[in-house]
């Protein structure tokens, strides 16, 4: 008798867990589908954009034919995109009404599409790869400076972006890696075998720098990268973003359009995407798991050796990436070879120490507690808690002694950390700058709101975060030694 009440009673919680599961998945799902109705810039699907297949079936064989695809690709989004916005949408921050505050076609040049500076006498070749949602834009500082300095650089539209948030539906990570060879081929061919070659990558960028270097370990026919510098790299990323594709399986099996997105924004930023489809994380996700196999096989079971000199900049307080991935899956796996890790640290300034959650910086606290055998780590930090000057304290590979050097650099008042989307951005940037000139429109990095909830249509955690760098002087010019000090090398 009493198995049979036992059998009854699990059936009894299995069927109520099941009932619970059933009801909290439908309940999502009307929440999903009542969102804003989605715009021609979610819908209308961007046919000649770039895919792995173009180069397999040979309709795309070098970067000019890239290029040139590209070139169509924005006469489409036009047809299709800004000719199909309604009559009430048509507003002076809307990104695809021609002539807005925020119309990227009418800025010269268009840091959406793929940008190319050239140089008779190049003492280095760059390639930049942008992030996830993010253009060209986001890395256009450090082209201009490399391309100022002798470097012949191409920064590359990564497909789906620039365009429209449609473009990240449909998307494979293979396609992001396929464009970034072809920019690296055309880059190798215009220069010749004398001048090295770097990729500089920016979140999900660097995930495709380094995606790059492994594979160019093992093909003969790619040029091996002479140096990475990566910005914020989206090495490992949370495996919530696994489970998003189901969220748009589902929706497309149950004809429900707007499971397919985990935000439904209206488009106000000329050179990032607001909305985000979720294959958009699923293919950041899969590429970070291709890039965990990759090492395993260069690694063989101890550390990677031969891999090209990287130099990271990250944020100690990343809420897009998992920061400790940067050591565990990359630079801790690395043979010594002159990697090294910069780190900008929190501000520590006593004051704003009482509002600092007790977890924030543990990634830091853990680097600082032992020494990294591999690579260099620099601390870019407060000279003294009551201060905001910044200084550079710097540890060699090994080593325990710290070397401080200071900046000439401050924490701006009111600022308490750094943020993933503010690394590669200077900050008197025009749209993201903290320190924009008066007379930009929009100063995207310059918005601090006040008012009643519900009112503006930036999210106020959007508002809120850090759009750019206070120390980018530092980083530019780390970037710079780091480029051409070893194209230096190589010419010898």
């Amino acid at each position: 008798m009493w198995k049979g009440a036992l059998r009854h009673a699990l059936r009894t919680v299995l069927y109520g867990a099941l009932f619970v599961a059933l009801a909290g998945t439908a309940a999502y799902l009307w929440y999903l589908e009542s969102r804003p109705e989605l715009s021609p810039w979610h819908t209308e699907d961007l046919e000649s954009e770039f895919c792995a297949e173009d180069v397999e079936a040979g309709r795309v064989t070098n970067f000019v034919g890239y290029q040139i695809l590209e070139a169509e690709l924005f006469r489409e989004l036009h047809d299709k995109v800004y000719d199909a916005v309604p009559a009430e949408q048509r507003g002076k921050l809307d990104r695809f009404v021609t002539g807005s505050l925020t119309d990227p076609e009418g800025m010269v040049p268009n840091w959406n599409r793929s940008i190319e500076r050239t140089h008779p006498a190049p003492r280095a070749a760059v390639l930049l790869l942008h992030g996830l949602t993010d253009a060209p834009y986001s890395v256009r500082a450090l082209a201009e400076r490399l391309a100022s300095r002798g470097a012949w650089v191409v920064a590359l539209r990564v497909p789906g972006h620039g365009t429209a948030p449609v473009g990240l539906t449909t998307v494979t990570w293979q396609s992001f890696a396929a464009a970034t060879r072809l920019a690296a081929d055309h880059l190798a061919e215009q220069v010749g075998d004398d001048v090295p070659l770097f990729l500089v990558g920016y979140s999900n960028g660097a995930a495709l720098a380094v995606h790059y270097a492994l594979r160019a370990r093992d093909d003969d026919g790619m040029r091996a990268p002479a140096g990475l510098v990566l910005l914020a790299p989206a090495i490992g990323i949370t495996r919530a973003a696994a489970l998003a594709v189901w969220q748009a399986r589902l929706g497309t099996l149950l004809g429900l359009d707007k499971v397919a997105w985990n935000s439904i924004l209206p488009e106000f930023d000329p050179y990032k995407y607001n909305s985000f489809p979720v294959n958009g994380g699923d293919q950041m996700f899969l590429l970070t798991r291709e890039l965990r196999r990759l090492m395993d096989r260069a690694a063989g079971g101890g550390l990677v050796s031969g891999f090209p000199r990287t130099l990271v900049f990250h944020s100690a307080v990343d809420a897009t990436v998992i920061s400790e991935a940067i050591v565990s899956r990359l630079l801790g796996r690395l043979a010594p070879g002159g990697h090294e890790l910069v780190l900008f640290d929190l501000n520590r300034r006593e004051r704003l120490s009482h509002f600092v959650h007790p977890a924030a910086g543990r990634f830091r606290d853990r680097l600082l507690g032992a020494p990294t055998p591999s690579f260099a780590f620099t601390l870019v930090t407060n000279a003294s808690p009551g201060q905001l000057d910044v200084v550079a304290r710097r540890r060699e590979a090994g080593g325990e002694a710290f070397e401080e050097t200071p900046l000439d650099l401050r924490w701006p008042e009111g600022i308490y950390s750094m943020s993933h989307v503010a690394i590669p951005f200077r900050p008197d940037d025009p749209w993201y700058g903290f320190d924009a000139p008066s007379e930009t429109a929009v100063a995207l990095g310059r918005l601090a709101p006040r008012g009643e909830r519900g009112v503006l249509i930036v999210p106020p955690a959007d508002a809120l975060r850090l759009r750019s760098n206070p120390f980018y002087p530092y980083l530019e010019e780390r970037v710079g030694d780091f480029v051409f000090g070893a194209a230096r090398q190589a010419s010898r």
